[in-house]
């Protein structure tokens, strides 16, 4: 009896002098910039196939998660493969979503692809420029669509070749989609430059 008593004593005392561990807060999800998305995705595309190159890079809304200059919740990116000839679509997303969006970093389907019209791959040197940087840009080359009243529809961006431009260019739109978008503003990748609207 008299050796269980202190033996008992000395675990109680030990329970109550732990002191409880803290835990680590969990860190709420955030957007990233254009830039961003496009180095998330990058090694897994390379994974794929040596040899792929970015094609589009897409910013995407969610009701789950807003985001603002310059950032979005949500990016595609398109990439091919020459040696392949086939693409595939990266996806990066801060948070579950509709649409087939996984939290962090999901590649999609491949698919065929040939070189030549619209979807040229580019350089991934030519990404310079981020999209805030080039939403700056565009803001300040958009006094005319900003002087009008109203309320503005949040920017979306997309990274692409056009015709129009010997460098890849950020389209900064303001609107659902590219073709239905009220203002819309192209700025050089590389540089930064205004290109036109």
């Amino acid at each position: 009896m008299k050796i269980w008593f202190p033996l008992a004593a000395a675990v109680v005392l030990t329970a109550c002098s732990e002191t409880p561990v803290a835990k680590t807060p969990v860190k709420p999800p955030e957007p990233l910039t254009g830039r961003q998305a496009f180095y998330q995705t990058y090694p897994q595309a390379r994974t794929w196939a040596q040899d792929a190159q970015p094609v589009r890079v897409r910013s995407l809304e969610l009701d789950e998660l807003k985001a603002d200059g310059g950032k979005a919740a949500a990016w595609e990116v398109l990439y091919a493969s020459q040696a392949k000839g086939r693409s595939r679509v990266y996806s990066w997303s801060a948070v579950e979503a509709q649409g087939n969006l996984h939290k962090g970093v999901f590649a999609n389907q491949e698919e065929s692809w040939h070189a030549g019209g619209s979807d040229k791959p580019f350089l991934i040197q030519a990404l310079k420029i981020d999209t805030p940087e080039a939403l700056e840009t565009a803001i300040a080359h958009s006094g005319t669509y900003f002087k009008n009243a109203g309320t503005k529809p949040h920017p979306k961006f997309v990274l692409e070749y056009s015709e129009r431009y010997p460098d890849p260019v950020w389209r900064i739109y303001w609107g659902d989609s590219v073709s239905t978008a009220e203002w819309s503003v192209f700025v050089d990748a590389a540089t930064g430059n205004y290109q036109g609207r």
